[in-house]
């Protein structure tokens, strides 16, 4: 990636406020974040819809009524896809929906992400969630005072198990561990708040992708 800018993102810590420079794409590129969306949905799909074809359908062989004289339409047997209960044509069969996409595209897709949510100052650092040891009247208590009050949709990404539990029954949060954070899920949720561990694991996984 060769255009980068230097992105000063808020760093919140019991002592208070400080600003952390990151280096992070300039240009966000909105099909390429699609890519990596439509990746990450195939592969999440069960691909289990079935359905039975004329020769699988649980109906005799046997021909309806004699091809003439009757008056009726000329017909085979009772499984004909024509017939309610009959087989169904071309119906979905199980299949893998999942496909290879390149790694380097999966790395710039999510310092892509990342560089969104923080050149729209919806990116935030967290040195400490001071307070919050896996109740989620402790967590709205540190939540409020970093400034979320639920009226957006946040991604909680830390290694802290605790602090995840605390959060997971509120349904404006989303959480994940540090190693879970995915494109998918930042773009869906308004808002990114990552412990200082979680953003480390983040910079080695992009590697140099910024």
């Amino acid at each position: 990636m060769k255009e980068v800018a230097v992105y000063q993102i808020p760093v919140l810590s019991p002592s208070g406020r400080r600003e952390l420079a990151a280096d992070l794409p300039a240009e966000i590129n909105p099909h390429l974040l699609w890519e990596v969306v439509r990746w990450q949905l195939a592969k999440r799909r069960r691909g289990t819809a079935s359905t039975k074809t004329r020769g699988e359908v649980a109906y005799s062989g046997r021909k309806i009524w004699p091809q003439k004289h009757t008056g009726r339409a000329r017909h085979g047997d009772i499984g004909a896809p024509i017939f309610v209960g009959g087989g169904v044509v071309f119906g979905p069969k199980p299949r893998d929906y999942s496909y290879t996409l390149p790694k380097k595209v999966r790395k710039k897709g999510l310092a892509m992400a990342v560089a969104d949510r923080a050149r729209e100052g919806k990116l935030l650092l967290v040195e400490a969630f001071a307070g919050v040891n896996g109740k989620t009247k402790e967590f709205l208590a540190w939540a409020k005072e970093a400034g979320l009050d639920g009226s957006e949709s946040v991604l909680l990404v830390t290694g802290n198990e605790l602090v995840r539990r605390a959060a997971r029954n509120l349904p404006w949060v989303v959480t994940l561990a540090p190693e879970g954070l995915n494109v998918y899920d930042i773009v869906r949720t308004e808002r990114l708040v990552m412990d200082l561990d979680a953003w480390e694991v983040f910079q080695n996984r992009i590697g140099g992708e910024a």
